[in-house]
């Protein structure tokens, strides 16, 4: 499509239902002012004065989605029986994303990153200490069967599938295959975002890995055009992959399709980055959206492309709209 093709039919991104199978966690934001030094210890004393919860990992992606689509997004993962459970759900909901295949795992942690930032009248905010609550070992026993099942009983409601892979425990191998089979049984695209065990995902239509993770994988570097299209060629043949979408940073995106030659796709708005968190979350959310419904590869992926480089002019996770996108596609002069 052209441009203005791409933008009449950006509408289209509203009716498509994604599904989220992952590893779902939140950011606990919280803000202080800096008040004094304390008498027991070298260190600062900050006077509270904002909480915000943000939803990281697996949720941004779903949060993403439910912002382009109005809510038509579901969600399977695992959260823990503790304060952080709560809110996680809670979370969820407010955005919007369905729950009910979300599975209580009595023997977790949800996975929870607090950054704690203070500032004082003469600076800016800078983030001091981030902790991590989070457990890693492989959900088992009835916990595990217990997603396969909601896999089961989810994926024929919706248009598509979002694997959200943060080595956190939820995508087990028994996970992982059940998605991949059931995704296939309906005949439902499936699109895997991953970091590393990317041979796991064998049979995906989708994958959207960065560069550096696509080097180790196929352990060479990418330098020049023609060893970017070897490795694109590579993964696609390895893992039976009908799309490859490999993001590059500041290079853009380079997009691929069995058996069709690779497209390169610059980065949009150089600029103006401010924060890159969650970014990737963005990119597979938006491409898998648009997939779905019914754009091709090199459109889904400027789509994609074009929602990422909204996001990353705001600090920590964020989402856009599809009005959003719009507005900047009309204003691109790269495409």
């Amino acid at each position: 499509m052209n441009k203005t093709e791409l933008i009449n039919n950006l509408d289209k991104l509203k009716n498509a239902k994604i599904l989220v199978i992952g590893d779902f966690a939140i950011d606990e934001m919280v803000f202080g002012q800096t008040e004094r030094i304390s008498r027991e210890a070298p260190v600062l004393i900050l006077e509270h004065t904002e909480t915000k919860i943000i939803l990281g990992t697996a949720s941004n992606a779903a949060n993403n989605i439910s912002s382009l689509n109005s809510g038509k997004v579901g969600a399977i993962g695992v959260y823990g029986d503790d304060y952080y459970g709560n809110i996680l759900i809670e979370a969820l909901n407010s955005a919007k994303i369905n729950t009910d295949y979300m599975v209580k795992d009595n023997k977790r942690k949800t996975t929870t990153k607090t950054r704690i930032s203070g500032s004082c009248s003469q600076s800016v905010t800078q983030q001091i200490v981030r902790i991590d609550r989070q457990t890693k070992t492989p959900v088992e026993g009835d916990v595990e069967q217990q997603i396969i099942e909601n896999i089961k009983k989810a994926v024929p409601n919706y248009d598509g599938v979002i694997l959200s892979d943060y080595h956190l425990g939820c995508l087990t191998d028994n996970v992982i295959k059940t998605a991949i089979d059931t995704a296939k049984l309906h005949n439902k695209i499936i699109v895997a975002d991953i970091q590393k065990s990317m041979e796991k995902y064998k049979g995906v239509t989708a994958i959207t890995p960065n560069q550096p993770d696509t080097e180790k994988f196929i352990s060479k570097f990418i330098k020049d055009d023609e060893s970017l299209k070897e490795a694109g060629k590579e993964l696609i043949e390895k893992l039976g992959l009908k799309y490859l979408l490999i993001t590059r940073g500041e290079n853009g995106m380079a997009v691929f399709e069995k058996g069709k030659d690779f497209t390169k796709i610059p980065a949009f708005n150089k600029k103006e980055v401010f924060d890159v968190t969650g970014a990737g979350d963005t990119v597979v959310a938006a491409f898998t959206l648009a997939l779905c419904t019914g754009f091709g590869a090199i459109d889904s992926a400027i789509i994609g492309n074009t929602a990422a480089s909204i996001v990353i002019r705001h600090f920590g996770c964020h989402t856009t709209t599809v009005d959003e996108i719009k507005y900047e596609l009309s204003n691109l002069k790269e495409i």
